[in-house]
């Protein structure tokens, strides 16, 4: 591994990745805002709205899987077909962003997706807007109804306030959060090729929200990525689903998913690059950038994980091909053994080795959006993991602690480990020693607080 400016640890592979700043930076096309409009409880911020400025722009997404999907994750796929065509709901066109948070407008029946839609209607209302333009965004208790008066009311003052200045985006992520103890900001930059053959920079920023009732094939988790590139949207689908395969699919916090999980990313073409060609060198840097980002908030997402004290990074190589390697990833962070390991300093390899035998190939779709064709991917998906004991090895926060080409158990100081585990960041690191295959995972370890926090959640 290595790391970025702020320390954080980057992939093998890093040269390539594009650096990220942990702030917000507006793409231009775009403007936004946040506010509280009393749908928290709390009366901390809970209404966020980001406008395209120029007329709609390019759309994708990626949605739960869950059976329960709520009301605006319907809504969104719906107006992402109807401006597309495309039934599955993954890309389109979009004129604005909302999102309402303190109520996920979840398994509320036909009237939840008749208040969803009403805040279609109202977003439409107020920015003049069609509402098949309106994509929506809803976190918090599962079985509440939108308190719509509030919406109504917040929209009013929130609209005539957005602005295109970095300060307005932030505080879009400051309204996105629940549990969230920190607001999730990243932003890069990417040069794409301007009308004249001169280089355009281009913005990619992303924010987002989620701490707990996460795991692969996301979860509790909203994401809103914009770009000021000019790329289709279905491309720009084609970047960000593998984006995500490699990222927020690869993110465990507890081990539940849920039911509002999306991602979004809207690209207003405002920078006066050259529009991006599918298979294209331009295509490639702009994919690489929107997974920076993505892979910079899966990161901080872990390391915010709800009673958190530390990040944990899976970084497996050696694996027979990268989704071998991925699932062994997964496995290891998604370990409750693992994770409490971590929260007690325990350099205790046994766990990890473990959780590594029992990993198994992600699920098809995952699969599929990560590269393989369909039916590859349906044959692939649960497969167990090809692992040679004998091959294996293991090293915690840098050090050696299992080679099963040397007999297995390797003699380490132990309060030496002890005292690197006790960090910011846990980096456990393993070699299959079968191939070329590498993949990450991010998660987090497992506390009382986090029990405390959920034991309480709806009282």
């Amino acid at each position: 591994m290595t790391t970025t400016i702020d320390g954080t640890a980057r992939p093998a592979d890093a040269t390539s990745s594009p650096r990220v700043e942990r702030r917000a930076a507006l793409p231009a096309g775009f403007r936004a805002g946040g506010l509280a409009a009393g749908i928290k409880a709390s009366g901390r911020p809970d209404l966020a709205l980001i406008v395209a400025t120029d007329g709609p722009a390019a759309a994708a997404a990626v949605f739960t899987p869950n059976a329960f999907a709520a009301a605006p994750v319907r809504r969104s796929r719906a107006n992402l077909t109807a401006t597309s065509g495309d039934q599955c709901g993954g890309f389109g066109l979009a004129s604005a962003i909302v999102s309402t948070s303190g109520c996920a407008n979840a398994a509320t029946g036909g009237a939840g997706d008749a208040d969803q839609a009403e805040v279609g209607r109202l977003v439409a209302a107020s920015t003049g807007l069609e509402e098949a333009a309106v994509l929506h965004l809803s976190t918090g208790i599962i079985g509440t109804r939108l308190p719509l008066d509030r919406v109504a009311a917040g929209l009013d003052r929130l609209v005539p306030s957005l602005a295109t200045e970095d300060a307005s985006w932030e505080a879009a992520a400051i309204a996105l959060r629940t549990t969230d103890s920190a607001t999730k900001v990243a932003t890069t930059t990417v040069g794409l090729p301007g009308p004249d053959g001169t280089t355009v920079t281009a913005t990619v920023s992303g924010i987002a929200k989620g701490v707990g009732m996460i795991h692969p094939m996301m979860a509790t988790m909203l994401s809103i990525v914009l770009t000021d590139a000019a790329v289709a949207p279905e491309t720009l689908w084609r970047l960000l689903r593998p984006a995500a395969a490699r990222t927020w699919d690869q993110l465990s916090v507890d081990g539940d998913t849920s039911t509002n999980d999306t991602v979004f990313v809207l690209a207003s073409g405002a920078s006066g690059a050259t529009p991006v060609a599918p298979g294209s060198p331009a295509a490639s840097a702009l994919g690489a950038a929107i997974e920076a980002i993505a892979r910079d908030l899966a990161r901080q997402q872990a390391a915010d994980g709800e009673g958190a004290t530390t990040l944990i990074t899976a970084a497996v190589r050696g694996a027979q091909d990268d989704i071998d390697a991925r699932a062994v990833a997964r496995a290891v962070v998604s370990s409750s053994l693992v994770k409490a390991a971590a929260h007690g300093k325990d350099p205790n390899w046994g766990r990890i080795a473990g959780a590594a035998g029992n990993a198994r190939a992600a699920v098809a779709t995952v699969l599929e959006a990560a590269g393989l064709d369909a039916a590859d991917a349906t044959a692939r998906a649960g497969i167990p993991v090809v692992l040679d004991p004998e091959r294996l090895r293991i090293s915690i926060a840098g050090h050696a602690v299992f080679d099963g080409a040397a007999g297995g158990p390797l003699t380490f100081d132990r309060a030496a480990a002890r005292t690197a585990m006790d960090g910011a960041e846990l980096v456990i690191e393993l070699d299959l020693g079968l191939g070329d295959g590498r993949g990450e995972a991010f998660g987090c370890d497992l506390t009382e607080a986090y029990v405390v926090e959920n034991s309480e959640y709806t009282t």
